[in-house]
């Protein structure tokens, strides 16, 4: 069977994908961000002394990052049904990611030699000041690289927030074949913007990588 290709098609329907593109780089920065901040406090919780703290945010990490975030997101849709749906999709989106996040930032502490935890408490330095201007400048650095992957990880999941009801740019390539017979040119043009947002950036990743000796 031929296909013949619809350049009217690609033209149309462009337009539409961009507005959805714009959507999920809104979904994918702010949920990153959410994912980064909220990652870095879990991963410095679960170092607390006391196991009043350090046993719920182990437990509720695990049960994050063994659920499907398709069923998070739906599960948070029909309870929050009030909210706007992008705003569940940004909120479902960071805590998932945070959940592997905090795993990231904890290897990145890790790595952190004792010699300087060591030298702090030698110079009688408070444990605030020890996490902002001596660990967490050095942790934040080594784990920059699999900061930046996990953005494009969740760059390409955005397309899960159709089901409930966000129209990204997957929904609106979905929405324009289906209105107008040309499935293949709509979702054909939305993995190529797919491919065009985020191969430079894996490629500034590892360039990044080896300019800090990853």
């Amino acid at each position: 069977m031929n296909y013949d290709w619809d350049w009217d098609a690609v033209r149309e329907s462009l337009p539409l994908l961009w507005d959805g593109f714009r959507t999920t780089l809104l979904a994918t920065v702010l949920g990153m961000l959410v994912a980064a901040v909220l990652g870095l406090a879990v991963a410095i919780a679960g170092r607390a002394p006391t196991r009043w703290v350090t046993v719920p945010v182990r437990a509720v990490t695990e049960f994050v990052r063994s659920t499907p975030l398709l069923v998070q997101l739906v599960g948070a849709y029909a309870v929050f049904n009030t909210v706007e749906p992008l705003t569940i999709g940004i909120v479902v989106l960071g805590i998932h990611y945070a959940s592997y996040l905090s795993e990231v930032y904890r290897a990145g502490i890790d790595g952190v030699p004792k010699g300087q935890w060591e030298a702090c408490r030698a110079l009688s330095m408070s444990p605030r000041r020890t996490w902002q201007a001596v660990i967490l400048p050095q942790a934040v650095r080594n784990v920059l690289p699999a900061l930046g992957n996990y953005a494009i990880s969740m760059f390409k999941e955005t397309p899960f927030l159709a089901v409930i009801t966000v129209t990204e740019m997957v929904a609106e390539a979905r929405q324009y074949g289906a209105y107008n017979f040309a499935y293949v040119e709509a979702f054909t043009l939305a993995g190529l913007i797919f491919l065009l947002a985020s191969y430079p950036t894996s490629l500034l990743m590892r360039k990044l990588e080896k300019r800090l000796g990853h």
